[in-house]
């Protein structure tokens, strides 16, 4: 029997992954499967890392969104998929996973929302709305932290790309949302509001 499937978008920063966390331990006792959708970066094992490091990740172009929208189209219908896994240092996939299906799929990525492809399979979409200064923040030290980056090379990212490729993509994609959540700690309520109606959904699909 199909699963339901939700897709979570919003800007860089904005609080998906906290989100879709926390929606994760609001639905203890659920089989929930993650896609990201920064898994899905092409493959540039052909690339030199100069190259790699100059690409623009935030143009849809850079997605591999055929085989996305596939491996959700089977997970929804109780498949199972060999799931590639992205390295953010590296600019480049690192292998593969096994993921299985479950009562819920959540889609997670920029632009989730903005391929229609995808939106067609959505049950439910949301859009994790925050501001430009606090998801630059974010990213900054998120980027540093975990991805071996500087300050400067993120700043310059963000300007050349990130913030034009999100205002070109990305804030138009919110139009699609069912769901508007706020991306900071003071969303308590609508997040608790956002696992109760899935669980709703997932409770008229039934077992």
């Amino acid at each position: 029997m199909p699963g339901v499937c939700v897709g979570i978008a919003g800007g860089s920063g904005s609080g998906k992954t906290v989100l879709v966390r926390k929606l994760c331990r609001a639905l203890k006792g659920t089989r929930v499967v993650v896609v990201k959708q920064d898994d899905y970066y092409r493959d540039q094992s052909q690339v030199s890392p100069d190259e790699r490091a100059r690409k623009n990740y935030d143009h849809p172009s850079a997605i591999e969104f055929d085989l996305l929208v596939s491996h959700v189209r089977d997970l929804k219908n109780g498949k199972p998929v060999m799931a590639p896994v992205y390295d953010f240092v590296t600019h480049n996939r690192a292998g593969c996973r096994e993921v299985r299906p479950g009562g819920l799929v959540i889609v997670e990525g920029i632009l989730v929302l903005a391929v229609p492809e995808l939106r067609e399979m959505l049950d439910l979409s949301v859009f994790v709305d925050q501001s430009q200064d606090v998801r630059l923040s974010r990213r900054i030290t998120r980027d540093i932290r975990q991805r071996g980056r500087s300050r400067a090379d993120v700043l310059d990212q963000f300007n050349a790309t990130t913030g034009p490729m999100h205002a070109e993509y990305v804030e138009p994609s919110r139009a699609f949302a069912d769901v508007l959540v706020r991306g900071d700690s003071s969303a308590r309520a609508e997040v608790a509001a956002l696992a109760g109606r899935l669980k709703s959904m997932m409770d008229a699909i039934g077992p």
